[in-house]
């Protein structure tokens, strides 16, 4: 059984978290989100280092890391679902990493196997965990070819 764990920055709560958990209680594969809360610290610049410290430490060894990021590649609903299957045939567990309201830090980016953005655009951490949970839902159902996604 493969394994997908999403690594998110912050804290979750409200409508967003519900409903990224909806679309992830529906997938095929096993799947946890692991939330990574950033320290406090005294400046910016140490409490930057913790956090990357911290989210370091989240990533399995052995996961294929995908990176979600504004400068990552973009692709459409079948494309997505297309390399998803090619991750996880090659990974045991594949891990997503989305950042808090500073994004990634540069280490976690360069250890990653691919960037992926959801857009170009800026998005609350928050609504891209129930975004990446409904396009993996969307791919779920695309690969198995239910008709959820239309074209």
């Amino acid at each position: 059984m493969r394994e997908i764990r999403i690594l998110a920055g912050g804290r979750g709560g409200g409508n967003e978290d519900m409903l990224a958990r909806t679309y992830l209680n529906r997938l095929p594969w096993k799947v946890s989100l692991v939330e990574v809360s950033a320290p406090r610290a005294k400046s910016r610049k140490e409490r930057l280092s913790r956090f990357a410290d911290r989210f370091a430490a989240a990533i399995p060894e052995s996961a294929f890391l995908v990176a979600l990021d504004e400068r990552g590649k973009e692709f459409d609903s079948r494309e997505f679902a297309n390399r998803l299957q090619g991750w996880l045939a090659h990974a045991r567990i594949l891990a997503f990493a989305i950042g808090e309201a500073d994004g990634l830090p540069p280490s976690i980016l360069a250890r990653a196997g691919e960037r992926l953005a959801l857009s170009r655009m800026t998005w609350p951490h928050l609504m891209v965990r129930a975004m990446l949970a409904e396009q993996l839902y969307r791919a779920s159902t695309i690969l198995s070819g239910h008709p959820y996604h239309r074209d």
